[in-house]
C-alpha cells in the first residue's frame, strides 16, 4: 500500500507515524519520506486490520492521508499552480487559523483582564482550554499509539498544570508561544519540500522530436524513449541526457555540474538534460528516459538523503520522557502517602501536592530553549545568515569538517580576466596590451559567451577603445571571427589554434603555464597569416573573503576540503592558494559517496550553491547555502548564507557554539531552582507563592540569559584580530 501523508513538520512526525502503525497488527515494511511524504507498507491478507483502521489512526495523530496517486505525485512535482499557491499562505492552514485564533484570544484575555481585574483567571483560562485541547487530544492518541510523553504531552501538562495552580496567563502565552514554533516548522517543511519540486523544472517541458525523414515535431519530454532523436536549438535546454550525433555547440552544464564556464562539445560527446546550448543547432540521440536522466537522479538522491538523515530528537521532549513523569509522581505520592501512611492532614498535603504540580510544570525548561535559539537566530539574521531551526542551529557547533564547493562558494561565479598578453611589439608591453586587449573585446563583442562577455567587461573596465567589428560569425563550439580594421582575426581555444595558427615553442610554453594556474587561455590569431597576436587568461577567482575564512575554521580545530566537479589543473591551483585538501572532477554521486565515507568518522558540514550540490547539501549533517545559489540549493540546505561570504560559515559554528553553551546554563537555572524548591516543599519549609516565585524566576533568568546572545559578535579569532587592528 502507499499513501500519501499531510501535516509532516519535522523528522520526529515520522517516528511517531511508524512507532503507531508498528503496533497494528499485520503491518510491516513501513517505509515513510519526511522530504516526498509518501508512506509505503505491506499489510497481510489475513490480517485483522483493515484498511480503515490505518487510515482512523493516522488521522487521530493528527496527519492527513490520502492514496498515493498520479495527482498526488504531479502536485508534489509543482505542476498545480493553484495548489501551489494555497501552500503559499501559512493562514490558510489549520496550524495557521490555530495561531490567529489564539492571537486574537490572547489580546482578548488581556484587555478583559484590563477592564475586569476580577475575572483574570477565568478570562486567561478560557483561552487555555481553547488553545491546549488539540495538543492533549494528540497527545492523547499519541500516549494510545505508543509515544506516551510526547512534545505535545509535555505542552498538555505545562498548560494544565499552570492552569490548576492558578498562572492561567503564563499557561495562556506557552500554548501560544508552542503553536507559533509549531506554524513556522509546518513552513519550514513545505518549503524545503517545494525546493525538491522545483528541481523538475529545469527539465523542459517540450523536445523537437526528429523522425527518420527528418520531420520536426514538437512532443512531451516525458514521452521521450531511448533511442528517440531529438533537436536542440541555440538557446534551448536539452530535453533529456542522450549523445550528440550531429552537430557542435558550447554548452553551459552548470544546471548540472555547477561550473560556471560553458563546454565545447562535439559528436559522441554526452549531454544532460537540462543543461543550455549556447550556439550551435545539436543532433542528439536519447540515452535515458526523464524518470532516469541525471535531473531525476538529483531529485531522487535529495529525498533518499533527507529521509534517511537521522532525525535530532529535540532536547526537552527527551528530556520529559523522564523529568514530567518523575516529579508527577513525586507530586502524587506527596498528595496520597503522608495522609494514608503518617496520618498527615489532607488538606496540608494537597496543598504541597499542588505545589509540587507547578514545579513539575516545565514551562521554564519548555521556554528555556527556544529563548536561546530565538536570540541566536535574531544574531544570526542580522548578519543575513538564515537558519532553518533550532535542531539545525544545535548542530553546527558540532560538526569538526567543511566541504565546500568551489564554483559560486570558495569562487565568484563568474570568469574574470587575470593576464592580458601581447606578442605585438614587445618593446612596448603596456601599449601593446590594450592593442591586444581592444582586438579581443572587438571579435568577441557580438557573442553571448560567458567568456566573450567577460572580455568585453574588461576592457570598458580599463577604458580601452574598441573598435567595430565587421563580418563576425563563430565556428560552433571552437571559435569567434570577425574582421577589425581590414584585418581578418579569430579567437579560439589553444587545441583550436594550435591546428589553424603558428604557435611558437615559447608561446606554448607561456599558455601551459597560465594553464598550469587552473586558467582558460582564449588565443587571438590572424587568419590570413597564423601569426599569433596574444593571449586572454580567464579564471573563476577565489572570493574576497575566502582565505579568511578558512584560517578562521582552522583556528577553531575545523578542517576544510574543498569538492569540485572541475578538472584537477584548477583544483590544485586554488587548493594551493587556499591551504586546504581537495578532489576534483566530482558527480554529484561522487560527492555523495565522499561524504558518507567522511560521515562515518565525523560531523560534516557541506557548503554549496548549485542544483548538483543539493544531494550532497542534504546528506550532510548540515548543508549550507550559498545565498547567491540556486533556489534548489538554497531550500534543500539547512542553512543559508544570503550574503555569501566564506567567513560566515566559522560565525556560524561560533554562534551554535554560544548558543548550546547559553542552553545549557538555561538548563542548569531551571532545573537547580527547581531541584531546590522541591525539597524545600516536600518539607514544608517554602508554600504554593514560593513554588510560583520559584517557576517564574527560572523563566525570567534563562529569559535574560538567552538574551545575552544579542550581543554575539563573532569568533573569538575574528574578534581578537579586530581587536590588534
Amino acid at each position: 500500500m502507499k499513501y500519501h501523508i499531510e501535516g509532516m513538520d519535522c523528522a520526529g512526525c515520522v517516528s511517531k507515524i511508524e512507532k503507531a502503525l508498528t503496533r497494528m497488527p499485520g503491518v510491516d515494511d513501513i517505509e515513510l519520506s519526511f522530504a516526498t511524504e509518501k508512506l509505503s507498507l505491506t499489510l497481510a491478507a489475513d490480517s485483522t486490520t483493515q484498511l480503515s483502521d490505518i487510515e482512523k489512526t493516522i488521522k487521530r495523530l493528527g496527519f492527513g492521508i490520502s492514496d498515493y496517486t498520479d495527482s498526488s505525485i504531479a502536485s508534489n512535482t509543482g505542476g498545480d499552480d493553484s495548489s501551489e499557491a494555497l501552500r503559499s499562505h501559512w493562514w490558510q492552514t489549520l496550524k495557521g487559523k490555530q495561531v490567529v485564533v489564539l492571537g486574537i484570544l490572547m489580546v482578548v484575555a488581556y484587555a478583559l483582564a484590563l477592564l475586569f481585574p476580577d475575572y483574570e483567571i477565568w478570562v486567561f483560562a478560557v483561552a487555555v482550554i481553547a488553545g491546549v485541547y488539540p495538543f492533549s487530544r494528540k497527545a492523547f492518541a499519541l500516549a494510545m499509539s505508543g509515544s506516551p510523553f510526547s512534545i505535545e504531552m509535555l505542552m498538555s501538562v505545562a498548560a494544565i498544570g499552570a492552569l490548576i495552580i492558578g498562572e492561567a496567563e503564563e499557561a495562556a502565552a506557552v500554548v501560544f508561544l508552542f503553536s507559533i514554533g509549531e506554524l513556522l516548522e509546518s513552513v519550514a517543511a513545505d518549503r524545503a519540500r517545494a525546493g525538491i519540486r522545483a528541481l523538475s523544472s529545469l527539465v523542459p517541458k517540450t523536445a523537437v522530436l526528429l523522425d527518420k525523414n527528418g520531420e520536426q515535431r514538437d512532443v512531451s519530454a516525458s514521452s521521450l524513449q531511448v533511442n528517440d532523436l531529438v533537436l536542440v536549438r541555440p538557446g534551448d535546454r536539452v530535453s533529456a541526457d542522450g549523445i550528440i550525433e550531429q552537430g557542435t555547440s558550447s554548452l553551459d552544464d552548470s544546471p548540472v555540474t555547477g561550473e560556471s564556464v560553458p563546454v565545447a562539445k562535439m559528436v559522441g560527446d554526452d549531454v544532460f538534460a537540462g543543461s543550455i546550448n549556447i550556439d550551435g543547432a545539436l543532433h542528439v540521440r536519447v540515452q535515458k528516459t526523464a524518470a532516469d536522466n541525471t535531473i531525476a537522479r538529483i531529485i531522487e538522491l535529495v529525498e533518499q538523503a533527507q529521509a534517511s538523515k537521522a532525525p535530532t530528537a529535540r532536547f526537552i521532549e527527551k528530556f520529559s520522557r523522564y523529568y514530567t513523569p518523575a516529579v508527577m509522581a513525586i507530586a502524587l505520592l506527596v498528595i496520597i502517602i503522608p495522609p494514608l501512611a503518617l496520618g498527615g492532614e489532607w488538606a496540608t498535603w494537597l496543598y504541597r501536592g499542588l505545589a509540587l504540580l507547578l514545579i513539575a510544570c516545565p514551562c521554564a525548561l519548555v521556554l528555556s530553549t527556544p529563548a536561546a535559539v530565538a536570540s541566536g537566530l535574531a544574531v544570526a539574521a542580522r548578519r543575513g545568515l538564515l537558519i532553518k531551526g533550532g535542531s539545525a542551529l544545535e548542530a553546527i557547533g558540532r560538526v569538526s569538517t567543511v566541504a565546500f564547493d568551489k564554483t559560486g562558494t570558495l569562487t565568484e561565479g563568474k570568469p574574470c580576466v587575470t593576464d592580458v598578453v601581447s606578442f605585438i611589439q614587445e618593446d612596448m608591453v603596456s601599449q601593446s596590451k590594450h592593442e591586444v586587449l581592444a582586438l579581443f573585446a572587438s571579435v568577441e563583442s557580438g557573442s553571448n559567451h560567458p567568456l566573450a562577455k567577460a572580455i568585453v567587461e574588461y576592457a570598458k573596465v580599463n577604458q580601452v577603445a574598441v573598435p567595430a567589428p565587421t563580418n563576425a560569425y563563430a565556428t560552433a563550439g571552437k571559435a569567434v571571427h570577425a574582421t577589425v580594421a581590414e584585418q581578418s582575426l579569430t579567437i579560439g581555444s589553444p587545441v583550436y589554434a594550435a591546428d589553424v595558427a603558428l604557435l611558437s615553442p615559447k608561446q606554448q610554453a607561456h599558455i601551459e603555464s597560465l594553464q598550469n594556474e587552473g586558467k582558460t587561455v582564449s588565443v587571438l590569431f590572424d587568419e590570413q597569416s597564423g601569426e599569433v597576436l596574444g593571449l586572454v587568461a580567464l579564471r573563476d577567482e577565489l572570493r574576497e573573503d575566502a582565505q579568511e575564512g578558512v584560517v578562521q575554521l582552522k583556528a577553531m580545530g575545523i578542517r576544510s576540503i574543498m569538492l569540485t566537479g572541475d578538472n584537477h589543473r584548477t583544483a590544485q591551483a586554488l587548493a594551493s592558494n587556499l591551504d586546504i585538501e581537495w578532489k576534483a572532477e566530482l558527480r554529484p554521486e561522487d560527492k555523495l559517496r565522499l561524504l558518507n565515507e567522511m560521515r562515518d568518522n565525523t560531523q560534516i558540514a557541506m557548503v554549496g550553491d548549485g542544483i548538483n550540490d543539493a544531494p550532497a547539501l542534504a546528506t550532510a549533517d548540515i548543508g549550507i547555502a550559498m545565498g547567491g545559489g540556486t533556489d534548489v540549493a538554497i531550500e534543500t540546505a539547512d542553512v543559508a548564507l544570503l550574503k555569501s561570504r566564506v567567513t560566515d560559515v566559522a560565525h556560524l559554528v561560533a554562534l551554535s557554539r554560544a548558543t548550546m553553551s547559553n542552553i545549557h546554563q538555561n538548563v542548569i537555572f531551571a532545573l537547580g531552582l527547581k531541584g531546590v524548591f522541591l525539597i524545600t516543599t516536600v518539607l514544608g519549609m517554602t508554600g504554593l507563592w514560593i513554588a510560583v516565585i520559584a517557576d517564574t524566576g527560572a523563566t525570567i533568568l534563562v529569559t535574560l540569559n538567552a538574551l545575552r546572545l544579542l550581543g554575539f559578535k563573532g569568533p573569538k579569532t575574528l574578534r581578537d584580530k579586530t581587536k590588534k587592528r
